[in-house]
This record gives C-alpha cells, sequence and structure tokens, in this order.
C-alpha cells in the first residue's frame, strides 16, 4: 500500500511541474491555450497508457499507477475525468456519461465562482 502512495505521489509531483511548465508558455491571451493544451495532451496520453496497460498487464500494472494516477492526474484532473467517462461509455452507461459531463461541468463552473464570491465579498 505504502509502494502505490510513493509511485502516486511521485508521478504527481512530476506531473504538476510539467503542467506548471506548459503554464509559463506565452500563447494567446484571448484563449486559454495552455489549459485546452494541457487537457488535450493529458487525455491523450492517458488513453496511451490505459492501452497499454490492457495490452501488457503484467509488466505495466506496477507502472499504471505512476503513469496514470501520478503523472496524468498529477498534469491534469481532466484526463481522468475523461478516462471515468469513456468507460462508462464503453460499458453502455450512455445516460450516466451524458449526467456526469453535464453536471460535472455546469457544478465545476458554479462552484469556482460560488467560491470566488463568497471570498471575495466586495465584487
Amino acid at each position: 500500500m505504502f509502494k502505490n502512495i510513493l509511485l502516486v505521489g511521485l508521478g504527481g509531483a512530476l506531473g504538476s511541474m510539467a503542467r506548471y511548465v506548459f503554464s509559463l508558455v506565452p500563447l494567446t491571451k484571448n484563449f486559454p491555450l495552455n489549459t485546452f493544451m494541457v487537457n488535450v495532451l493529458g487525455c491523450f496520453i492517458m488513453g496511451i497508457f490505459l492501452a497499454l496497460s490492457l495490452k501488457n498487464e503484467v509488466v505495466f500494472n506496477n507502472w499504471k499507477l505512476f503513469l496514470t494516477t501520478g503523472i496524468c492526474g498529477g498534469f491534469t484532473t481532466f484526463s481522468a475525468f475523461a478516462a471515468e467517462n469513456v468507460h462508462l461509455l464503453q460499458t453502455g452507461k450512455t445516460t450516466t456519461a451524458l449526467a456526469y459531463i453535464i453536471l460535472s461541468t455546469i457544478l465545476g463552473i458554479a462552484a469556482v465562482f460560488l467560491g470566488f464570491k463568497l471570498i471575495n465579498l466586495n465584487g
């Protein structure tokens, strides 16, 4: 159990540092391109890691937590969100996937807004 926690923690640190480096690249001020690129790239990498883990279960399982939950999770939690939705769709739970997508998006944005309003009482 401690080994798994350590693998996730180390991978998460690497993923978070990579996300920070991405944020330093000046791209555009009109669209959050850095975050967009991190989310799409993180999802692509998550797909590769998950496919590899299914293809080479014995070898890859030791690395799965480090690469998926750790690096991809630290890089972007959007990749985990996307992977969970792919799993729901692959298992025929389309309504659940759509509800998860819609509710997560709307409530996530609303929660950030409300948290901001709560602290920024004058705004």
